[in-house]
């Protein structure tokens, strides 16, 4: 299984790279965005990881690129930024899980292994997830209610899917957390409001009826009132 790791800083990329080779990966390595990304729209990857901070092209700006190439392999962001405002952003740039340093390898792997996984799960048939008026194409990534077209990001589809899944049950925030994002809990990130704020005013604002409660102190629940 071929990885792409992406880090300007010799040392860290040496540790990263010595580290993934030890538990059997194979590993390209690029020390800018700019070579980052003719790697990975050459070959065929199982996941990128990439730092955020690099010369050429940073990681935001790279992962926004890829994605809008069509590039649709999982994407971990390493970064010493770990404000929620710089998790959104890169996660809006179309990155699949962020993880802040200092870091232990060990959890490092563990979100590789959980991106690889995920990558290799392929839809043989069109599937279409229905309520409330909302209809997901979960092959052609199109949403719509009640007829009208409705515009998400990639992590908004994501977490809209979970809640349709799961449609009357209330979610915790580590759940939608584990979830959609593939991260353990941060009890000091407001990353799960936020995007709950970001889907209601696209699935609930110009509509009468509202799909999305929030259950205070418990979570949040997809439901006809």
């Amino acid at each position: 299984m071929k990885l792409l790791v992406i880090e300007d800083e010799p040392k860290t990329l040496q540790a990263i790279q010595q580290g993934l080779e030890e538990s059997q990966f194979e590993v390209d390595i690029a020390y800018d965005g700019l070579i980052a990304k003719r790697l990975a729209l050459k070959n065929n990857y199982a996941a990128i990881i990439t730092d955020l901070i690099l010369p050429g092209l940073n990681g935001y700006e790279l992962c926004r690129q890829l994605r809008a190439e069509g590039l649709t392999t999982p994407i971990l962001m390493l970064t010493a930024l770990g404000e929620t405002e710089d998790k959104i952003s890169g996660f809006d740039a179309g990155a699949d899980q962020y993880l802040t340093k200092p870091f232990q390898f060990a959890e490092l792997l563990a979100r590789i292994r959980a991106l690889t996984k995920r990558g290799t799960q392929v839809s043989l048939t069109a599937q279409t997830l229905r309520y409330g008026g909302i209809e997901m194409n979960l092959d052609a990534k199109t949403v719509t209610r009640d007829e009208q077209p409705i515009e998400l990001t990639a992590r908004e589809f994501a977490l809209l899917e979970f809640l349709m899944r799961n449609q009357g049950r209330v979610l915790s925030k580590p759940s939608i957390a584990e979830h959609v994002w593939d991260i353990n809990f941060d009890t000091g990130t407001n990353v799960v409001e936020v995007y709950i704020n970001y889907l209601r005013k696209k699935i609930d604002r110009n509509f009468p009826k509202k799909l999305i409660h929030t259950h205070f102190g418990m979570g949040y629940m997809l439901k006809e009132e």
